[in-house]
């Protein structure tokens, strides 16, 4: 039987588990058996610039923290080496990331993830994966605000320029009739 201590420390790290969890907005669950310290050393460095919060943990605290929740579906995945990464504001930097890594490295593995507090499907997490970057988005948004108005101002051009050229031969017209007036006279 662990001493009160032990169970108190084990409380907590289920708590602050769980904060982590309903703070996240992605999260993926992976197994990292077999992973070289260099190998791992990378990997945490990448998710670390990315914001991706990547840690081992226990089964055990991991199945107590989503117990009652909508992640409980995870439960079944909560087997041999889990490693979590959680991401607070970017829902597909850990899936784009241990994705490519998992592609490289035989012994490393995704088991499961979710996002915004759903579970989600293996094959979703590689959909997330194959997803442009945040910026890469956010541009291809920007341009397609930006084309309609760049058309616009290219036909109001066309039509200046258009009305430019034209303008010098009307005044050609309006200047001869003018010098013809007074010879008239």
């Amino acid at each position: 039987m662990p001493s009160a201590k032990v169970l108190e420390q084990k409380k907590q790290q289920v708590a602050e588990l769980s904060e982590k969890l309903n703070s996240a907005v992605a999260g993926v669950i992976v197994d990292y058996k077999g992973t070289s310290v260099a190998d791992d050393t990378v990997l945490r460095a990448t998710l670390r610039n990315a914001g991706v919060d990547y840690a081992v943990v226990k089964n055990t605290l991991l199945t107590l923290a989503i117990k009652g929740t909508a992640l409980e579906g995870l439960t079944s995945v909560l087997e041999g080496t889990t490693a979590l990464a959680v991401s607070k504001d970017d829902c597909v930097a850990s899936a784009k990331i241990l994705s490519e890594f998992a592609s490289k490295h035989d012994n490393f593995s995704i088991k499961g993830g979710f996002l915004e507090g759903e579970v989600i499907s293996l094959d979703k997490i590689d959909s997330l994966a194959k997803l442009p970057s945040r910026e890469v988005l956010l541009a291809t948004v920007a341009a397609a605000f930006q084309a309609p108005m760049a058309s616009f101002a290219r036909a109001i051009n066309a039509i200046v320029e258009k009305d430019g050229e034209a303008a010098p031969a009307a005044e050609e017209a309006a200047e001869a009739p003018a010098e013809e007036a007074p010879a008239a006279e």
